[in-house]
């Protein structure tokens, strides 16, 4: 595909990274020289200095042939603009990051793809609704919604020596608890990266972390079945009023949860409050270890961290932690903390670059992908496939597909309830069928899908 991304900052650059290793063919556009130099010396891609809101700089990107265009400057304004233009130019198909999430709530009543804009992303938006995912599944590390409401959910955990399964393969399990509503879909095993699709003679061990897909009470299930306590959330602790705290807070306070916001910037505290009276906003310095103590954090069911520093970010989460906190969440930015993030204590991180591209990867991917997402630390996708008639898996029983062996399905959705296939299920037109792959298998899961 010819993909045209305009703005290398921190999410242009990660989407042209991830889409480089790709064999995509990218063009990255930016103002800056300094933002672009980096990219032009480490990526197999095009840059082009410029201002991506002009028509010339548009047609030196060969705006006409591309198949996707990807504006996500720091302006959504500017990211409107040259959307606009390069539909009106000839390119397939748009895609702009905002910051204004009226936008995307009313965006069927304004009909943006009237102008020419197909997608509208706000990575603030995104990381809010991770946030408070992660809470809603508050025993788990990892969490992932498929349609609205969950009829599949995908969860994370790692097994503890008492979890009842530990040492029995997958097929064992099954034939002992054969009326469960989950799946294992992922393992990487305790001190190693690599991932493992897992099969019927795959062995559960102590330390593994395994993602599972799950339909309704599969969560409950496993909690008991692992050992894990069902946390119940309730009082919340954020810390940073950045829009992404912004956002969660009012998320949170409106669905009844106690909500208290520390900001250090005396002003933007004092906004917050206005506009979020059922939040209790502080004035405060939430680094500092006796202001927490002071604001009775041990109280707290779960402390989010989304100040503007990633380490500082994970070094409250710890000090959350040490003081009894039950649930952490922290923002960053540096990748590499992933690897980190559950050897150090921390259930949940979150990176806007990372939420970003999973919502834009969707379109990048063949057949009818409706949703997908990146495994944390997993060499590993997990994607949303709608069965058209004419798809080569149509009207299969999932045992006669002749599926790739490091990919697996995980669920079906049909008519709105989810449900764990296996391999005696009939794939039928208009299923939404749930896939995690490793990533040299995604193009034969793909085929089947198209």
């Amino acid at each position: 595909m010819k993909i045209i991304i305009a703005g290398a900052g921190e999410v242009g650059f990660h989407l042209a990274k991830l889409l480089s290793y790709e064999s995509q063919e990218i063009t990255l556009i930016d103002t800056q020289k300094d933002s672009l130099a980096y990219a032009d010396t480490h990526l197999d891609i095009r840059v082009i200095k410029g201002d991506a809101t002009s028509i010339a700089i548009l047609k030196e990107a060969r705006v006409e042939a591309s198949d996707l265009l990807i504006a996500v400057t720091a302006s959504e304004t500017t990211n409107i603009t040259v959307c606009v233009l390069a539909k009106q130019l000839g390119s397939k198909r748009t895609i702009a990051r905002i910051s204004n999430t009226e936008f995307i709530h009313h965006k069927d009543e304004v009909g943006f793809t009237k102008f020419g804009i197909d997608e509208l992303i706000s990575p603030e938006a995104l990381a809010a609704s991770e946030i408070e995912l992660s809470l809603k599944q508050s025993s788990f590390n990892d969490t992932y919604e498929f349609e609205n409401g969950g009829a599949l959910t995908m969860i994370g955990l790692t097994l503890r020596s008492s979890a009842s399964f530990v040492g029995k393969t997958v097929k064992e399990a099954a034939r002992i608890f054969p009326e469960l509503h989950f799946v294992p879909i992922a393992i990487q095993r305790f001190g190693t990266q690599f991932t493992i699709i897992p099969r019927g003679d795959t062995k559960f061990k102590r330390g593994d972390h395994v993602v599972f897909i799950t339909s309704k009470g599969g969560n409950e299930e496993l909690c008991r079945l692992t050992g894990k306590p069902n946390r119940v959330i309730k009082n919340v602790m954020i810390l940073g009023g950045s829009q992404i705290g912004f956002k969660t807070a009012r998320s949170l306070s409106d669905k009844g949860f106690n909500v208290k916001l520390l900001e250090e910037d005396k002003e933007r505290a004092f906004d917050i409050a206005d506009e979020l009276p059922k939040v209790l906003v502080l004035h405060s310095d939430g680094r500092k270890v006796d202001l927490l103590e002071e604001e009775n954090i041990g109280d707290m069911d779960a402390f989010i961290a989304v100040g503007k520093n990633s380490e500082t970010n994970i070094m409250t989460c710890l000090v959350a932690k040490s003081k009894g906190v039950k649930k952490t969440v922290a923002l960053v930015e540096n990748m590499d903390y992933f690897e980190l993030s559950h050897s150090i204590g921390i259930e949940t991180l979150i990176n806007k670059k990372l939420l970003a591209a999973n919502n834009i990867f969707r379109y990048i991917r063949k057949g009818e992908v409706v949703a997908m997402t990146k495994l944390s630390n997993m060499n590993a996708e997990l994607l949303e496939f709608e069965v058209k008639p004419t798809s080569a898996i149509c009207n299969k029983v999932i045992k006669n597909v002749d599926f790739p062996r490091s990919a697996i399905i995980g669920g079906v959705i049909r008519d709105g309830l989810g449900v764990i296939a296996l391999g005696d299920f009939k794939i039928q037109a208009g299923d939404r069928v749930v896939v995690c792959s490793l990533l040299q298998s995604i193009k034969g899961v793909e085929k089947l899908f198209r």
